[in-house]
């Protein structure tokens, strides 16, 4: 059953309304929104559906199709950070962080049905936020831009989850748009919808989900983040986006340490990526960026050191099968690599991937070829 059915039949009421937002793929610019920098993202065609009705005893359930079991249900004035909500805490995380900014939104039923995949790097979290968020403001008669919707989002899993992240999977999430691509400067809250098309161009990004789990709560994640901030502050800058590629050299012989200065290497190049990338884009160039996403996955293995070997193993087997390029996306530690291929070798580059897993003894990949995508939405 879907998300509205599910309300249906275990609620005994039927929903004020059914919403909906995507997963994303970031093209490239990773680990660039946290330092100020530059993000490419897309939205993708899988979905999250949060049914939703309101409750008017400041109690908040939840209940997600995928799961199964019976709903969890929590006191609106008892919710707090880092409370161990579980799962559920990226649902009632948002209801938290709207009454913490001032919202006056009350309880809710909501039973999600979610089909980005969860830990593959798709940023299903965002996905939940969003769509519980959209719903929770329109039930409430509040009337709020997108890219607030994200910034509340973030708050929501920064403060009540307790996960570092920035802000560009919430920001693709809410304000994306079909057949687009997400140019967003961080720093200067700067967006701008790039064409994004690949089939247009004969070409397909094809997403491998390693199935290898990653968990930003985790320590690696924060770590990364802050060494980046004492790099920053050993450069006296506000973020390591304010320093320029031409600067690269210069800032690395004034850094002391020699994580810091790989950390460093790599924001700043990656931001130069993205803005190459962005400018092949806007100029029909699809093709030839191809280079660039592996650049950016050699940077992220060797010098931010978040790869995993599922996703060296993706990479390298889709390149050597014929892929223009490929990368890890998303944060790291497992999750999902992205190539972009022509049309045609679409299947033999997922033979080889597949391959190439079995023999390493992995857990055999998941291929999706995702549409780029819009966001947030009420459906019905």
């Amino acid at each position: 059953m879907n998300a509205a059915d599910t309300f249906r039949s275990r609620f005994n009421r039927s929903p004020a309304g059914v919403w909906s937002a995507p997963g994303r793929v970031n093209l490239i610019g990773e680990h660039t929104d946290y330092n100020g920098g530059y993000v490419l993202p897309f939205a993708i065609d899988l979905r999250t559906q949060a049914a939703v009705a309101r409750r008017d005893d400041g109690r908040v359930r939840v209940l997600s199709v995928q799961r199964g079991g019976d709903a969890v249900e929590f006191a609106i004035e008892d919710l707090k950070p880092h409370a161990g909500s579980g799962w559920a805490g990226y649902a009632v995380g948002v209801v938290w962080a709207l009454r913490d900014k001032g919202f006056d939104v009350d309880g809710l039923d909501i039973v999600l049905d979610g089909h980005v995949p969860n830990g593959a790097g798709l940023s299903s979290s965002a996905a939940l936020e969003c769509a519980v968020g959209l719903a929770a403001l329109e039930l409430s008669g509040i009337a709020l831009p997108l890219e607030d919707l994200a910034r509340i989002a973030q708050y929501a899993e920064n403060e009540y989850v307790g996960v570092p992240c920035g802000l560009m999977d919430q920001m693709a999430v809410s304000v994306c748009r079909a057949d687009h691509a997400l140019f967003f400067d961080v720093r200067d809250d700067v967006r701008e919808h790039e064409p994004f098309a690949p089939d247009d161009d004969g070409l397909a990004v094809l997403v491998i989900n390693t199935r290898a789990q990653h968990a930003h709560a985790g320590g690696a994640y924060a770590e990364r983040r802050k060494s980046c901030e004492a790099a920053a502050k050993q450069l006296g800058v506000a973020y390591l986006r304010d320093v320029a590629r031409s600067e690269l050299d210069a800032a690395l012989r004034t850094l002391d340490d020699d994580v810091l200065r790989r950390r460093a290497r790599h924001v700043i190049t990656e931001n130069d990526r993205v803005l190459t990338t962005v400018d092949l884009l806007r100029n029909g160039r699809l093709s030839e960026i191809g280079p660039l996403l592996t650049a950016s996955h050699e940077s992220l293995r060797d010098d931010f050191e978040v790869s995993a070997p599922e996703l060296d193993t993706a990479v390298d087997a889709a390149l050597a099968s014929g892929a223009l390029g490929a990368r890890m996306t998303g944060g790291g530690f497992g999750g999902s690599a992205i190539a972009l291929i022509n049309t045609g070798d679409v299947d033999p580059v997922q033979r080889a991937v597949a391959a190439a897993f079995e023999r390493e003894g992995f857990v055999a990949p998941q291929f999706l070829s995702p549409k780029a995508s819009a966001g947030v939405v009420r459906e019905s």
